[in-house]
């Protein structure tokens, strides 16, 4: 043989040996990575649930069940809203993996006008619905004619009116319970003059009104001390649960199912109960 072929099939044959090893070398890295995948997928690959909230007190609540989530894999991101539409309209369109501000009968009557089919995954609190003014210090002293505004969305007004009329200042038609309108109201004595607002803007207009009907997390936000400024009060007995929400499709999910555990732990109950002084119940035992 030639020295010139010779050293042709030698190039040949180095060339071929270090192509095979590099393909081994290839594949054992590539099995590595896939390792370890399988080894994050299996347990140590964070899962982020981003949830819609009322900045107070659902967000607060949140906020402090998340080092506990954090230690179980979970990255909560809570994602604060000032009103009561946007975390339901975002989580049916999968923006939110769940959404934490509301109560059963505000729900039930959202799908129905919106024909969405959100749902409740667990209970947490009840928020005392409360009457507050700035000019009056008791119902005696509400004038004839007194201005008194309540929230514009059916479940929360008609809760403002049987609330109302448990403390004598109207009466609804028998039987309408939480479900009446100003539509429904027989007698008015004082001949209030009730306008429905948007819940979120009560507060605001507190100084312009006799009286105000305002959501717990509202008043709490403005800075009032429901416990304390409120005129009158639900009992602990409210049927308002505020509830943890989710879709059909992700409600029994792991991540889902650990949040819903996580807010009903006795440190929430306790955090709830040393941080809100009774205006704010917990639903859980």
């Amino acid at each position: 043989m030639r020295k010139g072929t010779l050293a042709l099939v030698v190039f040949v044959l180095i060339a071929v040996l270090t192509a095979c090893g590099a393909k081994k070398d290839n594949e054992n890295n590539t099995a590595g990575n896939d390792a370890a995948g399988a080894g994050s997928n299996a347990g140590t690959q964070e899962i982020t649930l981003k949830v819609g909230a009322s900045p107070v007190p659902h967000a607060e609540i949140l906020n402090f069940i998340k080092p506990a989530l954090k230690e179980k894999g979970i990255n909560l991101e809570v994602v604060e809203f000032n009103d009561y539409v946007q975390p339901n309209t975002q989580l049916h369109e999968k923006q939110l993996d769940a959404n934490f501000f509301q109560h059963t009968p505000y729900l039930d009557q959202f799908n129905k006008d919106k024909g969405y089919d959100l749902v409740s995954v667990a209970g947490v609190h009840i928020e005392p619905f409360g009457a507050y003014s700035k000019k009056v210090k008791s119902t005696d002293e509400l004038k004839e004619g007194a201005k008194v505004v309540i929230p514009n969305d059916p479940s929360n007004g008609g809760r403002a009116l049987a609330l109302m009329a448990a403390n004598g200042l109207i009466k609804l038609k028998d039987g309408v319970g939480v479900a009446g309108t100003v539509h429904d109201i027989t007698e008015n004595p004082k001949k209030l003059k009730i306008t429905e607002v948007e819940a979120a803007t009560l507060p605001r207009v507190l100084d312009e009104v006799d009286l105000a009907l305002i959501n717990t997390n509202y008043a709490l936000e403005a800075g009032l001390v429901p416990t304390k400024d409120a005129l009158f009060i639900e009992g602990s007995d409210s049927p308002y649960v505020n509830i943890l929400v989710a879709r059909p499709d992700n409600k029994d999910s792991a991540g889902i199912q650990a949040l819903a555990a996580a807010l009903q732990t006795p440190e929430v109950k306790k955090f709830i109960e040393d941080k809100y002084k009774g205006a704010i119940v917990p639903a859980f035992k």
